[in-house]
């Protein structure tokens, strides 16, 4: 990945392989962390529902080293669709915090070996996810101690809209009300504090995240 390391440091780029890796690795995350889930909660009832919900996931999937971007986009987002349904269905809304800490776990063992600080390698992480969607962000601090991004228009509402017209199932009204979890659980995961406000202006829906290490006296 082409990244700026120096201070101020808004953006990130990111080459086609490395978005399809990060879809890929997404998809990854939301499978294994809604399985994990389930084992915790007593899979028993739900083993078939959830393997013909599996079946759907992994339907006409791109094959390995698949280079298009748009095919492992169209993958992850049929999984996420598709796992917030059946959630919903089995168990309500109030379960989506427990789903999205048990792919927080995924995450963290996945990355485990990255050698960034916690605080700006989890707000690098909201970022590349951002760039996945064409939103229009900023990274506006990286420090150990504290580390920020804004995201002036958030393009997963349109994405999902467009999805929605497509056909996919869209469970949740918004996707605040899962995202704002998954990334709280990911930078809990890290080690971190989370801090977010959503934006609603001219732009847009957008959001404001901080990664605070415990150090951070904000984190207090």
């Amino acid at each position: 990945m082409r990244e700026d390391e120096r201070e101020g440091m808004s953006r990130i780029e990111m080459t086609e392989a490395e978005q399809a890796e990060l879809w890929r690795q997404r998809l990854f995350e939301t499978e294994a962390g809604m399985t994990d889930f389930l084992v915790r909660q007593g899979a028993g009832p739900y083993i078939a529902t959830w393997l013909a919900a599996k079946a759907c996931i992994f339907a006409d999937f791109p094959e390995r080293g698949c280079p298009h971007v748009e095919r492992w986009k169209r993958a992850f987002f049929r999984a996420q669709a598709l796992c917030e349904e059946f959630l919903l269905f089995n168990f309500g809304e109030d379960a989506i915090a427990l789903w999205v800490a048990a792919s927080a776990n995924v995450y963290r063992a996945i990355e485990a070996d990255r050698a960034l600080p916690p605080a700006p390698d989890v707000i690098r992480r909201i970022a590349r996810q951002a760039e996945l969607y064409g939103s229009d962000y900023d990274i506006v601090e990286e420090s150990p101690v504290r580390s920020e991004i804004i995201i002036a228009h958030c393009s997963i509402w349109d994405y999902r809209e467009r999805a929605r017209a497509g056909g996919i199932p869209i469970a949740l009204k918004s996707p605040c009300t899962y995202c704002t979890k998954a990334m709280s659980a990911n930078i809990r995961a890290q080690g971190c504090i989370p801090r977010y406000e959503l934006l609603d202006g001219e732009r847009g829906h957008g959001c404001r995240w901080q990664a605070l290490a415990a150090t951070d006296p904000q984190a207090e």
